[in-house]
């Protein structure tokens, strides 16, 4: 069966599975989502009503939500870089960073984005003052955590690092990673120095205009 995603390359949830594809050069098929392509839409919109996106389907099985796939995707497609550790207690560990970056780096960082995209008087100061204050925490706490190790959760690449790349590759371009946090550029930079982050960076340089803040050049 072929496994067929639903995406675009532009959006961090997505790249945060084809990072996890590519690390095993998994085979599937890009079912890529937006206006010239209506059809994906909507059997999107039939498999799953509220639209969300990455959405995997491979024969009667569909799969939502980025790490629930990367997590399908080692179970029926496991490679030669396992994603989630077999140990219990290191896969914890994983699995906590993984919620980490999601939930305090690439929500905050959506909201920032989100408010700029919002007309100048539906805008939500209180809200994008609390997302900005939520990145600063969290990178202080990130670039502590990256002084003793190469990647999110030890010496091993995994779920955590997938979600890591995007969700800091956008945030830095929301809210600027102080220059003084030099252990989490430096991770940072190691992701995009990634082969398979590196693709998901490069197939997603043409949308670059969509970013409503103005894609920086430096990355």
């Amino acid at each position: 069966m072929t496994i067929e995603l639903f995406a675009h390359p532009f959006s961090s949830y997505c790249q945060k599975v084809l990072v996890a594809l590519y690390e095993n050069a998994t085979p599937f098929t890009l079912r890529m989502l937006g206006p010239v392509h209506p059809d994906n839409g909507a059997a999107l919109a039939a498999l799953w009503p509220l639209g969300k996106f990455p959405l995997l389907r491979e024969g009667d099985r569909v799969v939502m939500e980025a790490s629930t796939i990367i997590e399908y995707l080692g179970i029926a497609h496991p490679g030669t870089t396992p994603l989630i550790p077999a140990d219990p207690a290191a896969a914890l560990q994983v699995r906590m960073m993984d919620r980490i970056f999601d939930n305090y780096v690439m929500t905050p960082q959506q909201k920032v984005v989100s408010d700029a995209m919002r007309a100048a008087d539906a805008r939500d100061p209180a809200g994008l003052a609390d997302a900005r204050a939520m990145l600063d925490e969290i990178y202080r706490w990130l670039d502590a955590r990256m002084q003793d190790r190469v990647w999110a959760a030890g010496d091993a690449f995994t779920l955590a690092d997938c979600g890591a790349a995007p969700a800091l590759f956008y945030a830095d371009w929301s809210h600027q990673i102080p220059a003084g946090l030099q252990a989490l550029h430096a991770y940072r930079a190691r992701l995009l120095a990634r082969p398979s982050f590196a693709r998901a960076v490069d197939e997603a340089r043409p949308y670059r205009p969509l970013f409503p803040l103005g894609a920086p050049e430096r990355d």
